[in-house]
Order: C-alpha cells, then structure tokens, then sequence
C-alpha cells in the first residue's frame, strides 16, 4: 500500500503533467509506445473523430514491456489501434526507440521518408507524462505546432487501471526529474517546476520512489 501523504505528493506530480490542450485536426497523430496499451486507446479515438489522416506509433520494448509486449510497444499497438477499427493502411509502425527522445526523432525521420508534409502533431502520451513528452518535442521538433493528448483519467483511476501503485509513483518521479535535467543535455525545451511540485518530487524521492530515475 502506498501511504495517503505519498498519494497527495503524486497527485501534485500528476496535475502539473497535464498540458489541458484542446484537441484539434493536425497533420498526424503519434502514439508514444509503453507499458499502457491506452495510449493506443486514445490516438484510435482521436484518429476516428477525423483529427490527423495518419497515425504513427512508435517504441521498441523495455523491461516493463518485454512479457507484456514481446513484439514490440508499436506492433501491439498497432494491433490494438486496428482492432478498434483505424485501417492499417494508414498506420505507420517506429519499432526502434526505446526513449522519449527516440520515439520523437524517429518517427519525424520516418514521416520524413514517406513524404508526409507534417505543420502539426498530436502527440499521445501517459497521462501523466505529458509535460515531459511536450518539451521533448519541442527540443527535438521545433518546427511543428504539439498538440499533447492522454486518456482523461484520474490520479487514482489510472493506478487502479494499472494495478500498481508503486510503479505509477516511479514513473510519475521519473517523469519531473528529467524535466529538471534533461534540458540542460540538450533532450528537452526547459520547464519552470513549480516550488510546490520540486518539494512533492524531493519527498516522494526520499521515500525510494526511484526506480525510473537517471543519473543527473
């Protein structure tokens, strides 16, 4: 179980990753790949209410993905995409990247190669990793307008959704840390992290959320 105060901490984390953009028609709609299959939910949706001629879904596999997604983030959910009724012929499938970074300069070289004329992206991430997905595109794709999509969850419905508690606080410590050291390596546009949201980050951090930390 993870303790009440922690929860609060979170959700802090949680609020100030959501961008609240307004979903709108853009040149292409991209699924960063994970562990959760509803990224593909969404872009599926936002695809079917005629928002973006082309969908792309990009990631490899990592070690919370290897069991659960053996053919790969994108493969599955292109799978996923196709069986809530997007065609296949307008899924492009990135199968190589294994970070934010990847997934955002991988899938601009391979609109780039099928001749895709791209002015603007919605970009579909985790809900709670929106704001690191906006400032990694853009860092890496200033050129376009990013429009950031997620599921509209709750704090608490999403870990419900994901049955583990622990791992969504890793992944949501994980997710501010690199908005706070990433941009000095060049991967990201700088984010101001509010005083309120570096104290719930330094809490949850002393209390071994760590495990999707990088080295500063």
């Amino acid at each position: 179980m993870v303790p009440a105060h922690a929860m609060e901490d979170a959700q802090l984390l949680w609020d100030f990753q959501q961008m609240r953009h307004a979903p709108r028609p853009c040149s292409v709609i991209v699924g960063l790949g994970s562990h959760d299959l509803g990224v593909a939910d969404v872009a599926a949706g936002l695809y079917l209410r005629g928002l973006a001629p082309v969908v792309v879904f990009t990631g490899a596999t990592s070690r919370t993905t290897m069991e659960r997604m053996p053919r790969g983030e994108a493969e599955h959910y292109r799978e996923r995409a196709v069986e809530l009724g997007v065609p296949e012929g307008v899924v492009l499938v990135e199968p190589r990247a294994r970070h934010t970074g990847e997934n955002i300069r991988f899938s601009r070289e391979l609109l780039a190669q099928r001749g895709v004329d791209v002015a603007s992206v919605l970009l579909v991430s985790k809900p709670y990793e929106e704001r690191r997905a906006y400032a990694t595109a853009r860092r890496l794709w200033p050129e376009v307008e990013v429009v950031c999509a997620s599921a509209p969850m709750t704090l608490a419905a999403y870990v419900d959704s994901i049955r583990d508690a622990r791992l969504v606080l890793d992944m949501l410590v994980g997710a501010v840390q690199r908005l706070m050291v990433y941009p000095a390596q060049g991967f990201m546009v700088a984010t101001d992290v509010p005083r309120s949201v570096a104290v719930a980050f330094e809490r949850l951090r002393d209390q071994g959320f760590t495990s999707r930390l990088v080295a500063p």
